[in-house]
């Protein structure tokens, strides 16, 4: 079975790629969801050659063993014991590996078995204070109503940015994960990507008013901006929001804000 070690590692990856992605949502845990057909077509490839790969092998330890037993009775002749000792010898070799090359499923299998969870509260720990790249100026009013409803970084870019003051008076709603800071401020934080989990940086806004709950727990909380700082500057980051209600929530089926 070793001959098809290389061949099972495809399968079982490429099985993995189809499991996150084409039989469920996992795959926006790692990507944008723009992503999908790539992931659902390198799963496909890597499984249609895996397959291959392993039919090749197979047809190569039947034609094996026929030359073999065409062979088989002649040690008699002395040119042709000397012939079936080297192939013999070479066919030893042949397809095995050292056993240790087996662990290389195990990555592959637990990939399948249990996929990585979303980036959480230790990423966001380590990202710097990242602010979009956008001067002080006017932001288009916002809707009608209250409380509206805005991502992480929307809230955050017009609290630090916004000179028209749109968020004066206004009841926001805001979802994303439970972070710590080191003097027992908490935040709701979101993690943006442009492509994938790889280029993530966190956007956060701190809570005050309400208790905190555990680490990267989902939270929903309502509540309105508390101005601080002045625009475009250090001072006013991270934005604050004083918070009138907390709700534990699920984690959203795509945990990242784009962009």
């Amino acid at each position: 079975m070793r001959r098809y070690g290389s061949a099972l590692i495809l399968v079982l990856v490429g099985a993995a790629i189809l499991r996150i992605s084409a039989f469920s949502a996992l795959y926006l845990r790692y990507v944008q969801a723009g992503l999908r057909p790539y992931l659902v077509l390198s799963g496909v490839v890597l499984v249609s050659l895996g397959v291959a790969m392993a039919v090749v092998r197979r047809t190569e330890h039947r034609h094996d063993h026929g030359h073999e037993d065409d062979h088989h009775g002649q040690e008699d002749d002395p040119g042709h014991e000397d012939g079936h000792g080297q192939g013999h010898g070479h066919g030893q070799g042949h397809g095995h590996g050292p056993g240790v090359a087996w662990l290389l499923t195990l990555p592959a299998l637990a990939l399948l078995l249990f996929p990585p969870p979303a980036l959480g509260s230790y990423s966001a720990e380590r990202e710097a204070a990242q602010r979009a790249a956008q001067g002080v100026g006017t932001f288009p009013a916002l809707p009608a109503g209250d409380p509206v409803e805005l991502t992480v970084g929307e809230f955050s870019s017009r609290a630090v940015y916004d000179s028209g003051r749109s968020l004066k008076g206004r009841t926001v709603r805001l979802t994303g994960f439970v972070t710590h800071g080191d003097d027992g401020t908490w935040y709701v934080t979101r993690l943006l990507v442009s492509c994938c989990a790889a280029d993530a940086s966190a956007g956060k806004v701190e809570i005050r008013g309400a208790d905190a709950l555990p680490a990267d727990t989902w939270v929903t909380v309502t509540g309105s901006w508390h101005p601080k700082g002045a625009l475009g500057t250090d001072a006013a980051w991270p934005p604050v929001l004083d918070a009138t209600s907390v709700t534990q929530v699920k984690e959203p089926a795509d945990p990242y804000e784009k962009r």
